[in-house]
């Protein structure tokens, strides 16, 4: 039995075209562009807050995935250093890595992969951490929201407005104010455990009155 080509394929096949469903292979990187995490200022030995990440493109400036990218510390002392120290780029072309500043007020850090022309830098800055912060209590939003303390060192707020609020921690048994006025104070409140804290005041929640301690080494 005889089966009939179909037109097209049939001159294709008199041209000497053989049809093939393989889509064509991406183009290979060619160089890396910094996408965030860039210029931090943090402080000493401890975990910039926000990755580092770099995007791999090829020669027409489209992402290219499974690329895997070196970092290193180029600058800086201490305790800096970059983890994971490889990371390979995702369907977006991105790869990242978290950067841990050390003792040094400026650090560096590079990312490269295999074949690029030079890597591209990042640079970052650091300082002490601060071991006692002031936060006003004000109508509504607490001034200084979020703040920033060394381990074991303390947080006072003031209640400076003219209605009742509270200093009310999110955490079962966490720090609680009470329902103050205005020229009273909580604190000074000791944090003794690395992390973000979340607190609120409980008349005014609803109208986003909320705040954070973040505490660092």
């Amino acid at each position: 039995m005889t089966t009939k080509m179909q037109p097209m394929a049939a001159l294709l096949t008199a041209l000497g075209v053989v049809a093939c469903n393989d889509t064509q292979a991406p183009n290979p990187p060619f160089q890396l562009v910094i996408s965030g995490g860039n210029g931090q200022n943090w402080y000493f030995n401890n975990p910039l807050p926000t990755p580092l990440s770099v995007t791999a493109l090829d020669v027409d400036g489209s992402p290219v995935s499974g690329v895997v990218v070196t970092w290193a510390v180029t600058s800086g002392s201490g305790s800096g250093d970059v983890n994971p120290k490889q990371s390979t780029t995702n369907a977006n072309g991105i790869a990242t890595t978290i950067d841990s500043i050390g003792t040094s007020t400026l650090q560096n850090v590079s990312a490269t992969f295999t074949g690029l022309a030079g890597p591209v830098s990042f640079t970052e800055t650091a300082t002490t951490p601060p071991t006692s912060v002031a936060v006003d209590v004000k109508d509504n939003f607490f001034d200084k929201a979020s703040v920033v303390v060394q381990v074991n060192g303390t947080v006072t707020w003031t209640f400076v407005g003219a209605v009742g609020h509270t200093v009310t921690f999110n955490s079962p048994g966490g720090p609680d104010s009470g329902t103050q006025q205005i020229g009273g104070t909580f604190g000074p409140v000791t944090f003794t455990t690395v992390g973000t804290q979340s607190y609120h005041c409980k008349v005014h929640q609803q109208y986003g009155m909320t705040g954070t301690v973040t505490v660092v080494h």
